[in-house]
C-alpha cells in the first residue's frame, strides 16, 4: 500500500484520469472528492464489502453455488 501525506486542497492523480482531492479534515475525518469519468464505479469499500457478505449468505442459505448460477444463466443464452 502507498501511503501519502496531503494537505487540503492538494491531490493525487491515479492513471490519466481520476484526481482524489483532499477537500476538509476535521478531527479523524476527512472529506475527499474524487474526479473520474462516469462509467468508473466508486463504492464505499465498507458498504460494497457488506453488500458481498449478504449476497453470499443469501446465496448459501438457499444452497446455490455460483456455479449453479453460471449454469444456468448460460443455459438460457444458448438459444440467442
Amino acid at each position: 500500500m502507498l501511503v501519502l501525506t496531503r494537505k487540503t486542497n492538494q491531490s493525487i492523480s491515479l492513471g490519466d484520469n481520476i484526481r482524489v482531492t483532499v477537500l476538509d479534515v476535521e478531527g479523524d475525518r476527512v472529506s475527499i472528492g474524487i474526479d473520474a469519468p462516469k462509467e468508473v464505479r466508486i463504492f464505499r469499500s465498507e458498504l460494497l464489502d457488506d453488500t458481498l457478505r449478504q449476497n453470499r449468505e443469501s446465496l448459501e442459505s438457499a444452497n446455490f453455488s455460483p456455479g449453479f448460477l453460471k449454469k444456468k444463466s448460460s443455459a438460457g443464452q444458448q438459444g440467442n
